[in-house]
């Protein structure tokens, strides 16, 4: 998934739940934050490593229990791996998944290819029409809500 949708995903998590949707779309854009400089400047081969990592949930649990806006930054964070795996499972590469095990394992086969080439990669991919719907439904709901915000502004 490109990055703003996990931020945009994030926040809807916030309209669905009473954690603040700052702190959840904090917590989202930790993955990237940590792992793309870490790749870019060769500390890591791939970009899903140490932010990517399902065993940070030893981290995530003390973070979770520090108050409610430690339990959205786990939340944001734990959404952004979940559609991660979603989006290789989604595009037929299943056992890329197995960067949620960094660094105990990781995908046999990674796409090593910077974010910007990703982008190019990724336009046509399964995932990148589901992302377009969701971008898509993301508009129909904000349209509706601006319409009914103006409706009653009107009253």
């Amino acid at each position: 998934m490109l990055f703003v949708t996990h931020l945009a995903a994030a926040a809807l998590v916030g309209r669905w739940t009473r954690l603040a949707p700052a702190w959840l779309v904090v917590g989202a854009a930790l993955p990237d934050l940590v792992d793309k400089p870490l790749a870019t400047v060769g500390l890591v081969d791939v970009y899903h490593s140490v932010g990517h990592s399902a065993l940070l949930v030893a981290v995530a649990i003390p973070v979770a229990l520090v108050g409610r806006a430690g339990l959205a930054v786990a939340v944001g964070w734990g959404s952004h791996l979940l559609l991660d795996a979603a989006h290789v499972i989604i595009n037929g590469r299943a056992g890329d998944a197995l960067f949620l095990a960094w660094p105990l394992t990781g995908p046999a086969d990674p796409l090593r290819i910077p974010p910007g080439a990703f982008f190019v990669y990724y336009v046509g991919t399964p995932a990148f029409y589901l992302e377009v719907g969701f971008w898509l439904a993301l508009a129909v709901l904000v349209a509706r809500r601006g319409l009914s915000a103006s409706t009653v502004a009107e009253r």
